[in-house]
C-alpha cells in the first residue's frame, strides 16, 4: 500500500512540473532534466531500490530526445526523476519501518 501512495506521488509530481512548462523546450531543457533525473536514480541505486519504472523513463526520454521531440524528452525525464525520488522516499520509510517492526 506504502509503494502505490509513493508512485501515486510521484505521477502527481512529474504532471505538475509539466503543466508549469509553457514554453518548447529546447535541448538545454532536456539535458538539466536529464540530470536531475540521472542524479536522483544514482542516489536510489547507492540505496539499492532502484525502480525499473525509472529505468524505463529514462530510457524514454533519451528516445524523445534523439528524435528531437524535447517537449516529450523532459516530460519522461521529470516522470523518472520523480520515480527515483518516489524510490529513494521508499528506501528510507522502509529502513525506518523495518526498525521499528524488528528491532526491540
Amino acid at each position: 500500500m506504502r509503494t502505490r501512495a509513493l508512485i501515486r506521488l510521484a505521477v502527481i509530481l512529474s504532471v505538475a512540473g509539466l503543466t508549469t512548462a509553457a514554453v518548447a523546450a529546447s535541448a538545454d531543457d532536456f539535458k538539466a532534466a536529464l540530470a536531475k533525473a540521472e542524479a536522483a536514480n544514482k542516489q536510489a541505486g547507492a540505496l539499492k531500490n532502484q525502480w525499473t519504472t525509472t529505468t524505463n523513463a529514462l530510457n524514454a526520454a533519451k528516445k524523445a530526445a534523439d528524435g528531437g521531440k524535447f517537449d516529450e524528452a523532459v516530460k519522461h525525464a521529470n516522470e523518472a526523476e520523480a520515480l527515483a525520488n518516489a524510490s529513494i522516499a521508499q528506501a528510507k520509510g522502509e529502513e525506518k519501518a523495518w526498525a521499528d517492526a524488528v528491532v526491540r
